[in-house]
């Protein structure tokens, strides 16, 4: 049935560009189009649907619109937080047009265990970077997240690929992995240190990438 009226959809989308001289790329037209993705993430058979899907981002689209990666760990907590606030301090002195937000494949598997780690939130101001008052919960890696962005990181690949392989099957090749330890593996001041330097070759991979030079 989902694919059915999936299909239907897809038809009446056709349909109303034909006037056109191709497909709509109005913002709003990609707006409902998330409202339709985040309505249906939470069914199984969404994944299937995605990979018939236009696949355009919305910095594609939308003027003006930075780009987005996501950095994945388990929960939300500590390394993707890390590698958010760090990877977006990094692109407000270089000006890159690339925005990073984090999520999580086990948030909640601890309880509650807060918003953030201290060992993220000490080691961003050792680093003069500050952070909101009241940080933000952690939030669960969902399909329309993988969807809208234009590139997802797992911090760890032994960790996170098989989780990967079980929640989101169809997207786990379709990200990137780095080799980053949690707590049960490593210190902070082992770990962040070796956080900072993937995130940095990513920031000046993506400079390349969007045509700037110098320090």
């Amino acid at each position: 049935m989902l694919m059915k009226n999936g299909n239907d959809m897809a038809r009446r989308t056709t349909k109303s560009n034909a006037k056109g001289s191709g497909p709509c790329f109005r913002e709003g037209s990609w707006v409902n189009s998330l409202r339709f993705r985040r309505k249906m993430d939470q069914t199984p058979d969404f994944a299937i649907l995605l990979t018939i899907w236009p696949a355009v981002k919305p910095s594609a689209i939308i003027p003006d619109m930075k780009k987005k990666v996501i950095f994945v760990c388990s929960a939300n907590y500590y390394r993707s937080r890390y590698a958010e606030h760090y990877f977006n301090w990094l692109a407000s002195r270089y000006q890159l047009g690339w925005n990073a937000d984090s999520r999580g494949l086990l948030v909640g598997a601890w309880g509650n265990i807060g918003p953030i780690s201290h060992h993220t939130v000490n080691a961003l101001q050792q680093r003069g970077i500050t952070l909101d008052e009241e940080p933000r919960a952690p939030k669960p890696l969902a399909l329309s997240d993988l969807a809208e962005a234009d590139l997802v990181v797992a911090v760890k690949e032994a960790e996170h690929r098989a989780l990967m392989a079980e929640q989101f099957p169809l997207w786990k090749d379709r990200i990137e992995y780095w080799h980053v330890d949690d707590l049960d593996c490593a210190h902070a001041s082992e770990a962040l240190p070796h956080l900072e330097q993937q995130v940095h070759a990513l920031v000046e991979r993506l400079r390349t990438a969007d045509g700037q030079n110098g320090p």
